[in-house]
């Protein structure tokens, strides 16, 4: 293996935690996959590239034919990608090249475990890979449990039984800081805009006449 390929290997199994995390058998897919002699380019090594890199070549004129040397990049976008396993959104530089391989396989987890280890000439493919294998791996030694339609309804009472206890606590602790609660103070400001009623006693005070001070 070529020193390249050797400081690669190490970085991988550092990111992964050791080689304890790794699944059986994919320590020498890995020593495999990678590369003793292609360049790869260094932009490539933090995304998804799916075998795009930089090309060369040359500009050759119309008029006389005369050539020149100039190079092609990758279009590269940076997206945030769903991962199930993960449960949270991955923000990674891929081509659109990989969006499409990504949309063919149905999704991030997928193409990651359908692409082989020989065709991941990145290290950031590499590392995504072997992570996602070690956490489908962990998934599936778990026991699986499913719940009957009676004990889903169950469920589904409690939930509706929980929020309304916060929301009676919330309210209750509304009381405790203002006095009242909120639609309480509106009637109150109500009735003191609107005035007495009809047919209610009036006071003494309200048929005196207002003197002025001298």
């Amino acid at each position: 293996m070529a020193f390249r390929s050797r400081e690669m290997m190490k970085k991988i199994v550092k990111k992964i935690g050791g080689e304890q995390n790794l699944a059986p058998g994919v320590k020498d897919q890995l020593k495999k996959a990678m590369p003793d002699s292609r360049v790869v380019m260094g932009r490539a090594q933090r995304g998804l590239f799916a075998g795009r890199h930089i090309q060369f070549g040359n500009r050759v004129s119309e008029d006389g034919g005369n050539k020149s040397r100039r190079h092609w990049k990758p279009n590269v976008q940076e997206k945030r990608l769903f991962s199930y396993v993960l449960d949270r959104q991955v923000r990674v530089k891929v081509t659109t090249h990989a969006l499409r391989c990504i949309d063919k396989a149905g999704g991030f987890d997928e193409y990651l475990l359908k692409t082989p280890y020989h065709k991941m000439d990145t290290e950031m493919g590499l590392y995504w890979k072997t992570k996602i294998e070690k956490m489908y791996e962990d998934l599936g030694e778990m026991e699986v449990v499913f719940f009957s339609p009676e004990d889903e309804s169950n469920l589904e009472k409690q939930f509706g039984e929980l929020k309304l206890e916060k929301k009676a606590a919330r309210r209750e602790i509304r009381r405790k800081m203002y006095g009242t609660t909120s639609k309480q103070e509106s009637s109150n400001d109500e009735a003191e805009f609107a005035g007495p009623t009809e047919g209610a006693p009036k006071s003494e005070d309200d048929d005196e006449p207002l003197v002025a001070n001298a």
